[in-house]
């Protein structure tokens, strides 16, 4: 019984994550073989409890307990006199969370065995990243909290380092910073993440700070060429300048559930042009576009309100080369490129959204490519059973 093994690691890698009281007790249950033992309990109250005493995650801590403690006494067996007294203090002691509360999560990304190969696999083939984040999903306009596309995002670049390694990458609306966090660790010579909200780019360069990384917040002209120095950028989509964007110069561009508000798209696919477009010269582009073909149509399924939905879209069948001169490598899984490309990962919410979105990257001749079932990242992150991956969709984006 050692927290640095399934089933006990997913049990702690979960607490710290957050995850719900329901996932947390179906993995103690695992651990017990099928019930809370004393064993569990034993276990919970060393490994978890202590640490959220730590941590100052009294709410959720709260919450657990509560369901933890009705799952046993309802299955009529013993509960430890710890976590009772541990609850009955949390009960009497506790003052209600209001407004945007913040809270510490530790997301663990976990390698399986066999992987230490990765350059991004440390020895102890664990990845624990400190995160502040909001219990409120739509403060800073989404941006203060984790969402899954993120997360799907980052155990992407950590399953394939070498597309990122020494790379210069720039990150539209990134959040609490985590797809950062993930570049810097995997070497990047360039990490430049933006949003448009302040309190979002706040809580960003603290997250980056949790983690040991230093922070650059001037403004684009003024860059260094220091690269070991995460940029962070204030850039709202319908403000930034054709000339302001150009400044940056990345090789590769990410963003992650970035695809939801109709009424940004026209700034964010203009954003994206003039990121993909600013390497490239007049005449090349026309000669790409003359020798490039049409681009296949492929029927997209996803899931919608439960119900499965699906699209057309413009897309070039996964894994062959383009008229870009992209393509996959099968020995590292890199596309091959000479000009900048982005990766995309959303959750297709709803269809007509997204062919909206389709059509205004047509109109800015942007090519979608859905690399969903050629480039699947390993599950770094089994523990979390609130984070349904199969219901997001990679793309890459790059020009014609």
């Amino acid at each position: 019984m050692t927290p640095s093994s399934p089933p006990w690691l997913h049990l702690v890698s979960a607490f710290l994550a957050m995850e719900t009281a329901d996932s947390l007790v179906s993995l103690a249950k695992l651990c017990g073989g099928g019930s809370i033992t004393e064993e569990v309990q034993r276990f919970i109250w060393d490994h978890c409890i202590n640490e959220a005493a730590r941590k100052g995650n009294a709410p959720y801590l709260k919450s657990f307990l509560k369901k933890l403690i009705n799952e046993n006494e309802s299955n009529c067996r013993e509960v430890l006199d710890e976590l009772y007294e541990q609850y009955a203090y949390l009960m009497t002691s506790m003052k209600s969370v209001k407004g945007n509360a913040r809270v510490r999560k530790y997301i663990t990304f976990l390698f399986p065995d066999g992987y230490l190969y990765l350059p991004s696999c440390p020895k102890s083939r664990k990845l624990m990243v400190p995160l502040q984040c909001s219990l409120n999903m739509l403060e800073g306009d989404t941006g203060c909290s984790i969402w899954p596309s993120s997360l799907f995002l980052s155990e992407f670049i950590l399953s394939f380092p070498d597309i990122f390694s020494n790379k210069s990458c720039f990150e539209v609306g990134s959040g609490v910073g985590l797809v950062g966090i993930c570049l810097a660790h995997v070497k990047a010579s360039k990490v430049i993440l933006t949003d448009g909200d302040l309190s979002t780019l706040a809580n960003m360069r603290l997250n980056l700070g949790l983690n040991q990384l230093i922070t650059e917040t001037d403004a684009p002209e003024k860059l260094s060429e220091d690269q070991n120095v995460v940029k962070c950028i204030h850039l709202p989509w319908e403000s930034a300048s054709e000339s302001e964007i150009h400044a940056f110069m990345p090789e590769i561009i990410l963003a992650a559930d970035v695809i939801y508000n109709p009424e940004c798209f026209p700034h964010l696919v203009r954003v994206l042009a003039n990121l993909m477009n600013q390497r490239k010269s007049f005449s090349q582009s026309q000669k790409e576009t003359s020798e490039s073909s049409v681009p296949d149509s492929i029927w997209v399924e996803t899931k919608v309100n439960g119900a499965n939905e699906g699209f057309i879209a413009h897309v070039h069948a996964s894994g062959k080369s383009d008229s870009n001169g992209h393509g996959i490598d099968s020995r590292k899984g890199a596309p091959k490129r000479d000009h900048p490309v982005a990766y995309i990962a959303t959750v297709i919410r709803n269809i007509g959204t997204f062919n909206y979105f389709l059509e205004l990257a047509e109109q800015a001749s942007l090519t979608i490519t859905d690399i969903t079932e050629t480039l699947k990242p390993f599950n770094l992150l089994p523990y979390m059973q609130s984070y349904d991956r199969s219901s997001i969709r990679l793309f890459t984006v790059s020009s014609n």
